[in-house]
């Protein structure tokens, strides 16, 4: 059976806005991975301070 593009059960979004094609990646220190992978929402929340950051910066960065 064949994938059939726009089927009403596919994938939903999780937001409006739609994820950039390429992941930002980072190395953090030992022991910090499995620590943030039990966080509630990680992955949400560290977008939101992401955003923060780049807010406080001015978007002078670009």
């Amino acid at each position: 059976m064949t994938f059939q593009k726009k089927h009403r059960l596919g994938a939903l979004p999780f937001n409006e806005e739609p994820f950039d094609k390429s992941p930002v990646c980072l190395k953090v220190r030992e022991g910090v991975r499995e620590k943030l992978k039990a966080v509630p929402d990680w992955q949400e929340r560290l977008r939101g301070f992401i955003d923060e950051l780049i807010r406080d910066t001015g978007d002078s960065c670009q």
